[in-house]
Parts: structure tokens; C-alpha cells; sequence
């Protein structure tokens, strides 16, 4: 059995949803970054960059997020074809995702919702990449119905994962200035794979505060040793 060391967070729900939409038996391990569990010895022996999501696949630990989607896609022979032209289109938008959505979105929530000094630069730089990213992804999906071309693939599911948090840059606005973007949403949150994974994440409680013991566990390398 699949262990998925989880924290409710855009990374770690695309891994929960490859699982849900494979069918693989798997059970959550959930590690409270907040409380900063993923700093555990026995964790970082599993994941040495102290960060969820991590698999354990009966010995076999796997890190990164982008990496298990392709690792489960190999395992389970789905949502990602084989070597070819298609291959290379969902590896294009998959590490878009990794490189590009996923690490400026972040930088977005940190200085808009987390960081202690008001940074209007800094705010103002990542938002908008943020926006250029969501731009790249609506204009591919005006003439694609997936990320890929025109198979459901890991490449979606890692969006998904990302674009949950629409709303929290954009408020009540959320996705509507990306229409097609928008229709990729709601059509992997409909699936039922994605019903179950929310379903799953919400039967789990992790710490809320942001105080300065979710700072220091987040953010360890800002203080000094």
C-alpha cells in the first residue's frame, strides 16, 4: 500500500488526486507543516528537502510532486503516454506547471497573505506573474481541451492542484478573466477522482494559526541557526 505523507496544500492534493483517479490503495500519513512535523528526522529521510508531499510505496520513497505524478502515471500505465510526440507535449506543460505556476503562485500567497512587512513590489511581482501564467494556460486551452492536447493527463492535475487558490489572489473574481482556464477547472473538480480527494482532505485537521511557530516551521532558514 501507497503511505501519501500529506498536508492539506495545493502540492500535495495533485498527488492525492492522481491516487483517487488510478484507483491505488493508499492511506494518508498527514504531517502538520504548521506544527512543523515535516522537520521530523524519520521525515526527512523520506523527503530530504523537509517538504510534503512524499510517497512510500513499499520501500520505495518517492519526493517532489511533479515527480510522483509521473512516477503513479509509470506505475499505473495512465495519464501520461508512452514516449512519442504526446509525451513530449505533456512534459512541456507538466514542468510549465513545476517551474513556472506553481513557484510564483507560491511566492504570491507568501507576500500577499504571509509575509510580516507590507512589500507593494514584491506583491505586485509575483500577482502578475501569476496572471501571465494563468494567460499562457488560457490561450493553450482555446484550442486544446486539455493541457496536453486532448487526454485528461498529470499535467491537469497539476494545475488543479495550483488553481484551488484562485480566489484566494482574486477574491469573488477567482477565474473569470480565463475563461477556457476556468472550464479545465471545473472539469477536473467535477470528476468524481477530485470529489473524493476534497472528501478526504476535509476529514483531516491541521493547525490554522499562523503564529510564530508556523512562521519558524515554515520558513526556518529566515532565523538565524
Amino acid at each position: 500500500m501507497i503511505e501519501l505523507h500529506f498536508h492539506a496544500s495545493p502540492n500535495p492534493m495533485k498527488v492525492l488526486l492522481m491516487l483517487e483517479e488510478c484507483g491505488l490503495d493508499y492511506k494518508i500519513v498527514p504531517v502538520d507543516t504548521f506544527k512543523g512535523q515535516q522537520h521530523a528526522p524519520s521525515f526527512v529521510k523520506l523527503s530530504p528537502n523537509a517538504k510534503v508531499p512524499v510517497i512510500d510505496d513499499d520501500g520505495v520513497s518517492v519526493f517532489d510532486s511533479n515527480a510522483i505524478l509521473l512516477y503513479l502515471a509509470d506505475r499505473a500505465e495512465r495519464f501520461a503516454p508512452p514516449p512519442g510526440t504526446a509525451r513530449a507535449e505533456l512534459l512541456s506543460w507538466l514542468f510549465f506547471v513545476a517551474s513556472g505556476l506553481s513557484p510564483f503562485s507560491g511566492q504570491a500567497v507568501h507576500f500577499l497573505h504571509m509575509c510580516p512587512e507590507d512589500i507593494p513590489y514584491a506583491k505586485n511581482r509575483y500577482l502578475r506573474e501569476v496572471e501571465r501564467h494563468y494567460a499562457v494556460m488560457d490561450r493553450r486551452l482555446a484550442n486544446a481541451e486539455w493541457l496536453a492536447g486532448e487526454e485528461y493527463s498529470i499535467a491537469d492535475m497539476a494545475a488543479w492542484g495550483w488553481l484551488n487558490l484562485a480566489s484566494y489572489f482574486f477574491g469573488d473574481a477567482a477565474l473569470s478573466s480565463w475563461p477556457n482556464l476556468a472550464r479545465l477547472h471545473a472539469k477536473v473538480s467535477h470528476r468524481p477522482a477530485a470529489i473524493r480527494a476534497v472528501e478526504a482532505k476535509d476529514q483531516l485537521t491541521f493547525k490554522q494559526e499562523f503564529d510564530e511557530e508556523t512562521t519558524r516551521a515554515l520558513f526556518p532558514q529566515n532565523y538565524a541557526a
